[in-house]
């Protein structure tokens, strides 16, 4: 099916780029802005279908954007090092750092340890462990280091039952996609958890000059994690697929104990990276509270590479020459979502500088005066069930300069539907290829595309209220704003 979808993708995105190229401009659409939508187009066809990588699809408007006279070359590749690109960079650097010296595997071991050991007590350890990883690591790697841990356990739960037809078992069904959703309920608790949320705050602060911070989003983001996962692990081992009595006979524990011996004592370089993790994260929150004259001018982003700097200059064997963290190590981030972050800041300018927002807006006027906790409702829904076949840093991507577009022409706050689709973006939980942590569970063997896809329908209904009531509610009061009004800072220049 994908290659079906690559053969198609690659003539149709520039297809569709000739054929909206063809449409005359007129009142309020200029030639740029038709180009812009033009190439927007071709983009967005070879992003939804990959018929490039998506990386090198998002390098498109270096290309095109000064050809077609949208912008010259020279800001054309100024977003490709906007401020937040490094954000996600120190993330990821501190990131690998740990998985280097298996720091976050024991951070794991020991809360399933703590949270308890019962089947139940079990799925929500890994569900606690997998989600706060998540908040810094990437979701797939907390899903492939934790999935092996998951796997011995319902071996071991097999050995006892005797029965070994895991997808008939509802332990190791409900553990495997409690891996799966955790990895990325978790990533929205943070701006460098999940691609979608650092290409929204990158994009606000593009569009508009508005600046979330760290903790700002925290605010918002971890309330909005730890009650979907509590939301998920009840609907997992108490609706779908209960488990009756202790079928590991009291052999929980033993099991996270023996995978903790296994790691032995703390080691030196472990000790090393909490310490630089916690001034990181500390100054990431303290950054957001108060106001001293030394945070003057310094934003989340410095901090971040500050912490990556550390890792980098902190010996673990000065004799032999070894660090913390290495250049062999560091190039293992994902360089293809930075460049994905830039391909979507640079299209965001084109629809400003363009006026191809404004013309948006002007079309969306005939939503005004429609009940706003409603438009969030079906900007959600819209966004969620889109985000199940298409990658969802590719929709965020997409979505947002159209629902800042939306809002101008509603004559709303922005960051009521921006917010509102980027949160849905992360919330893929259907089908195997809607995201990497999914496919991974799937190849376990443990769960069928049938239980992965009625769980995830589940979880999707119950994410539009969960996410239209966070949105509409909870995110104006922690922030002190009023989607209802169109702010000054929103309004498109003439």
């Amino acid at each position: 099916m994908i290659d079906t979808m690559r053969k198609v993708g690659l003539p149709l995105g520039p297809a569709l780029f000739l054929l909206v190229c063809l449409i005359p401009p007129h009142d309020g659409l200029s030639q740029q802005a038709v180009y812009c939508a033009a190439v927007t187009a071709l983009m967005a066809t070879w992003w939804i279908t990959e018929a490039i990588p998506i990386p090198a699809a998002s390098m498109i408007p270096i290309v095109l954007f000064p050809f077609l006279q949208i912008m010259p070359s020279a800001k054309a590749t100024l977003p490709y090092a906007n401020h937040l690109i490094y954000l996600f960079m120190g993330g990821f650097f501190i990131a690998v750092c740990m998985e280097r010296w298996n720091l976050h595997y024991r951070i794991a071991m020991h809360t399933i340890r703590l949270v308890g050991t019962s089947p139940s007590r079990i799925v929500l350890g890994f569900m606690v462990a997998a989600g706060f990883l998540s908040m810094w690591v990437s979701n797939t790697a907390t899903t492939v280091m934790m999935m092996p841990i998951g796997l011995a356990i319902i071996k071991a739960c097999a050995d006892i039952t005797g029965d070994h037809d895991l997808r008939h078992n509802p332990f190791a069904v409900s553990l495997m996609l409690a891996l799966a959703y955790a990895a990325s309920i978790g990533g929205l608790g943070t701006i460098i958890g999940t691609p979608p949320n650092t290409i929204m705050v990158a994009q606000i602060d593009k569009l508009y000059g508005q600046t979330i911070s760290f903790l700002d989003w925290m605010k918002v983001g971890v309330p909005l994690a730890a009650t979907f996962l509590i939301i998920t692990w009840l609907l997992l081992t108490k609706v779908l697929f209960p488990v009756k009595g202790d079928i590991l006979q009291g052999k929980g524990a033993q099991l996270i104990q023996a995978e903790l011996a296994k790691l032995g004592a703390m080691k030196k370089e472990e000790k090393l990276i909490v310490a630089v993790f916690a001034v990181v994260a500390t100054l990431w929150i303290l950054m957001g509270l108060v106001k001293w004259p030394i945070f003057k001018g310094v934003s989340d982003a410095s901090v971040a590479i500050a912490g990556a700097l550390l890792l980098f200059v902190i010996p673990s064997d000065l004799n032999k020459g070894v660090f913390l963290l290495d250049w062999k190590t560091a190039v293992k981030i994902p360089w293809d979502v930075i460049l994905l972050f830039g391909g979507g800041l640079c299209l965001a300018d084109g629809f400003q500088d363009t006026g191809l927002t404004k013309y948006i807006a002007g079309l969306l006027v005939d939503l005004e005066g429609m009940q706003l906790i409603w438009i969030i409702a079906c900007i959600v829904a819209l966004n969620i069930f889109l985000t199940e076949v298409t990658s969802n840093t590719a929709v965020a991507t997409l979505m947002i300069p159209v629902m800042g577009a939306i809002a101008v022409g509603m004559k709303i706050n922005p960051f009521g539907p921006i917010v509102a689709a980027c949160i849905a973006c992360s919330y893929a939980f259907m089908l195997p290829v809607a995201t990497p942590p999914n496919a991974v569970v799937f190849g376990s063997g443990a769960v069928t595309i049938r239980q992965m896809a009625r769980t995830g329908l589940w979880l999707n209904i119950l994410g539009i209220i969960q996410i239209t009531l966070v949105v509409y509610f909870l995110m104006p009061w922690v922030w002190g704003i009023d989607l209802t009004v169109l702010p000054d800072w929103a309004i498109p220049k003439k």
